[in-house]
This record gives structure tokens, sequence and C-alpha cells, in this order.
């Protein structure tokens, strides 16, 4: 188990790492997510112990680590931007940590052909690393934290560097891999849909700090304020101000939408809306949905899917339909909102929508 308590980083008076207090358990996945320089790479390197924290303490099983030298723990770290040894082949770049441990030789051997194998390194072992390209390099680096054997194995976007097809492989292997190995295994990402992918658990991070910590789909769902809720959406998620006017949350007669069941009881007054790209339609779906008259912005299609954005009462939002929809800058189109699938936050941004009225 690993545990921060009360941890915090300044450098040159600047809060790299606000207050926090996070468990980690041994086996479990957990996902940093949040925008670059939210400080997820910071955070990773005082679980390293690449640095030491400014307040608090770190501990392992127990034991204060605290300042401890990574050199002295057992960690492994892949960052973004691959790191090996470029005078040893691919081989002996995984093996070197098994090697230093003592490992034999028929283990060693064992071990990098089967980590090789899983990340397509198999023709390559006898090469060096600065003839491999970009892509077979980080994989080199991967495979020398599976066979590492580590009980803290952080991984810093390592996927970031890869084609699609292998990096959709790796997001379902990884976490099992050191899962079995009994790790408590950290991935930082910037992308939500990473995380949904990778499931485990999730701590949302902005501004250097932690805004929620979680089961992943938990998280998602559920966000306890709007930090979280516009960390966790991408496309970006879509916002609006309305105040609650008994049943309804109104926009100076431009749309009411029901207040969802359960908030009936909350104070009249300004409020903030929110909701995912994916619950804005073209058709309404249910007899609830509310119409919103918007004029279109652009439209992106993928081949899948189309964005559409949309400008509404001056606000900028994003739907995400299935197919492809030809529509033309200036179109004026209806969307429609289903109330059940809103996220409601008050003038703190806390969240006060009743946990099951929530929807993926």
């Amino acid at each position: 188990m690993l545990e921060l308590r009360n941890v915090s980083k300044v450098v040159g008076g600047e809060m790299h790492i606000a207050e926090t207090n996070l468990t980690l358990q041994r086996g479990t996945l957990n996902v940093l997510l949040g925008p670059t320089l939210s400080g997820k790479t910071s955070l990773m390197r005082l679980m390293a112990g690449l640095d030491k924290p400014t307040s608090g303490t770190i501990h392992v099983d127990g034991a204060d680590v605290t300042g401890v030298p990574v050199q002295r723990r057992n960690v492994a770290m892949v960052y973004q931007q691959f790191i090996n040894y470029p005078a040893m082949t691919v081989y002996d770049n995984i093996a070197s940590p098994m090697r230093l441990r003592g490992v034999n030789a028929a283990t060693i051997d064992r071990e990098v052909k089967k980590a090789a194998d899983l990340l397509r390194l198999g023709p390559f072992l006898d090469r060096l690393p600065l003839s491999l390209s970009g892509g077979q390099q980080q994989r080199t680096a991967l495979a020398r934290a599976i066979v590492k054997n580590a009980g803290l194995v952080l991984l810093d976007e390592p996927l970031a560097n890869l084609d699609y097809k292998l990096r959709e492989e790796l997001r379902a292997e990884l976490p099992k891999i050191f899962a079995e190995s009994g790790a408590i295994f950290v991935y930082a990402t910037t992308e939500p849909s990473e995380a949904l992918l990778l499931g485990g658990n999730t701590a949302t991070l902005s501004e250097g700090r932690i805004t929620q910590f979680g089961p992943t789909i938990d998280v998602f769902r559920r966000p306890k304020d709007l930090i979280t809720a516009v960390t966790f959406a991408d496309p970006p998620l879509n916002t609006i101000s309305l105040d609650k006017r008994g049943n309804l949350f109104v926009l100076n007669g431009a749309m009411s939408l029901p207040v969802p069941q359960g908030l009936e009881a909350q104070p009249d007054g300004p409020y903030t809306i929110a909701f995912q790209p994916h619950h804005l339609a073209l058709k309404p779906q249910t007899s609830e949905a509310v119409a919103a008259p918007a004029r279109v912005m652009v439209t992106e299609i993928t081949g899948s899917e189309s964005f559409i954005h949309i400008d509404f009462a001056d606000r900028r939002w994003v739907m995400l339909t299935q197919g492809v929809e030809d529509i033309d800058v200036d179109d004026a189109i209806d969307v429609y909102i289903d109330p059940r699938h809103i996220m409601v936050f008050d003038t703190n941004g806390a969240a006060v929508t009743p946990a099951l009225q929530r929807a993926a």
C-alpha cells in the first residue's frame, strides 16, 4: 500500500502539489487524469522518490519512506519520452533490471522473450535502440518496466508515441500484467477516454490538486464538483448558467428545463447546468427532451461520428452524433436535451445532482 499523507510540493515559491492525501492499494490500477501542468508528473515524482515533498510524509506498507531515494525503492517508471541505454541491445536493455538483482540467466532469457513477444519486439532483440523507430524504443522501455517486477509502476503518458492499434492492445493488456504481479500501477494521461478504457480508479487533477478519487466510472458519472466534471470530459463539457424557479431551470425565456427529481427542495437561484456532448441530440430521444434553438458554427465528420459545434445563447456547445450529419455552417437547428442526463452545480461549483439521476 502506498500512502501520501498531507503531501505538498512547493518549487521557487510556486505550488506544484497542494496538500494531498491519497491511498493506493497493491494490485490496483490508478489513473491520474488532468490537463498538461495539472500536477500529474510532479505527483508521480514524489511517489517514486525522485523528489522530496515540501511537507507531509509518504508511506509504503506502513513504513515512512519520505526522503528515501528512488535507487533504494522498488519502483519502475516509464515516461512519454522514452529512456533506453543506447550502447546496449534491446535484449540487454530489457534484461538490465533483472541482472542488477542477480536473477539467473535462464529466468532472464524467459522473461525478456515473454515481454518482447507481448510488445512486438521479438525481431529487434539484437539491435541497438537508436536503430529503432520511436514507437519501438518506447516499447523497449515498457518491456524493461514489465520485467523489473517492481512494487510501484509509474507510467507517465507512455503510449502517446505508439500507433493506434498497438496503443489499444496495450491499454487492455498492461493493467492485467501489473495486476497479476501485485504491483501498484499508476498511469498518467490527459485523455478522459483513455482513463475510461483503462478502468480501475481515477484521480482527477487540476492546478496541483486532486479534485476527486475513486472507481473510474463513478468519478465520470458522479463528479463531486464542476472542475472534476470538466476534467473528465472530451469533447469539452457543455455548460450554461440557469435560474431555478420552482420546478424549472429557466434562461430568460429562451429555454426552460424541468428540475430533476430529487432537486425540487433546492433553493431557487442561479445554478450551472452541465451535460456531455453525446447527451445532445438532433431529435428528441424521450418525451421529456427539451428543444434548444441553436446556430451551427462548425461540423466535423470523422466517418463514424459527427461533432457539431453550435452556438446557444452565446454559449459554445458541442454535440456528438453517430454517423454523418451534413449540416451547413450558420444553419438554424433545434437540439434536444434530456433533463435526466444533466448535472447541476451550485454557485460554488459543488454538485447537487442526485447520484441516481446521473447517466453515462
